[in-house]
């Protein structure tokens, strides 16, 4: 398979489906915004601890069972209330170890602040997501993972300022 195509120099792409819609469309908005997320998770593993790197990883698989599920109009769908369930875990196990006390100024560590831009990428990918959910009937598991997915980098970058001591509060 050649990565240059040219079947996109019209200003269309192709999706799971076989049509080929406009790159300006919500599927091809959503999917880019993913994408984009999981280029962030790439670079944010390289600033966490190995425990955390492999829930990111599992992450980034989940993401493109995300952007197929988007791309095939809801035809495939891999990712559902299994994962979410995990995610869900997740949160909670960090939370027990994790007390906040108010509202964090973000950025204490360069983990933190690299899993803080994950949070918003994916905060971002939810309000586009719910266009298509809302428009097309499609997406509603990947709604609710991404949701839970900004909570999850939220609460994993407090974990990585408490481990150091160095959640900052706003006062």
């Amino acid at each position: 398979m050649g990565i240059t195509t040219k079947t996109g120099d019209k200003g269309l792409t192709g999706i799971f489906t076989g049509e080929r819609i406009a790159k300006f469309s919500p599927i091809v908005e959503t999917n880019g915004t993913i994408d984009e997320l999981g280029s962030f998770l790439g670079e944010a593993k390289h600033y966490v601890d190995e425990d955390l790197q492999g829930i990111l990883e599992k992450v980034q698989v989940d993401l493109y069972s995300l952007m197929a599920e988007i791309a095939s109009k809801g035809k495939y769908k891999k990712v559902g209330e299994e994962e979410i369930k995990w995610l869900e875990s997740l949160i909670t196990e960090f939370e027990k170890e994790v007390k906040l006390e108010g509202f964090v100024i973000p950025g204490s560590t360069v983990g933190s602040a690299k899993l803080d831009v994950c949070r918003a990428v994916a905060r971002r990918a939810e309000r586009k997501i719910t266009k298509l959910v809302l428009e097309y009937g499609t997406g509603t598991n990947a709604l609710k993972y991404l949701n839970r997915l900004s909570d999850l980098f939220f609460i994993m970058a407090r974990y990585i300022e408490w481990k150091e001591g160095r959640i900052k509060y706003a006062k």
